[in-house]
């Protein structure tokens, strides 16, 4: 069981290699750029956290749950009468969870690539991007939760979370390559 980070490792570097976590990272980004990124974090999340809490993986990390979260900070920041788009990678995530809903196995790799990134790399996030930053905002401690997380994974679980962070990876080559001017207006 102790290896599925190790065994996900280059994935998830290459996921935080991409110009958009720096952008984010920076303390500097758009407040409408933020909110595109979390209108489409909204859309996995809220999909992902319906089929794990109908196999009762949620039951006992209830506090993990990030859906509402996610959607408070968007409504707090979006300001525009449209939502912002959803790019393909976000499309191709829904239509990848549609085909594995009946596995558990397959759910609890997204929710340990997702939400452990909430609780780990999210609680250096949320000092720098704009807003509440509620998504990064526990009930529980996140070291509990992490504990929680970790005793439900394996390593067969592996290729399945290697999915999740290619997908975050193309989430954030697909945002940076907006036209931010048409979508949000002026940047800083």
């Amino acid at each position: 069981m102790g290896n599925l980070k190790e065994l996900t490792w280059e994935h998830h570097k290459e996921a935080e290699r991409q110009e958009f976590v720096k952008v984010l990272m920076s303390g500097k980004i758009n407040p409408q750029f933020y909110a595109t990124y979390l209108w489409n974090q909204h859309k996995k999340y809220d999909l992902l956290e319906a089929v794990a809490t109908t196999h009762g993986l949620l039951d006992d990390l209830y506090a993990i749950r990030r859906k509402n979260a996610i959607h408070d900070d968007y409504l707090e920041l979006w300001n525009n009468q449209l939502p912002p788009p959803i790019v393909e990678s976000t499309n191709e995530y829904i239509s990848h969870m549609k085909t594995i809903m009946a596995d558990p196995a397959k759910i609890m790799a997204h929710i340990y690539v997702l939400h452990m990134g909430d609780l780990s790399g999210g609680q250096m996030i949320k000092k720098r991007i704009p807003g509440e930053a509620r998504m990064y905002q526990f009930d529980e401690d996140t070291s509990v939760l992490k504990d929680k997380v970790r005793a439900k994974i394996n390593d067969d679980m592996a290729e399945e979370a290697k999915y999740v962070f290619d997908s975050a990876t193309n989430l954030f080559k697909e945002l940076m390559e907006l036209d931010i001017e048409h979508y949000m207006g002026q940047t800083d």
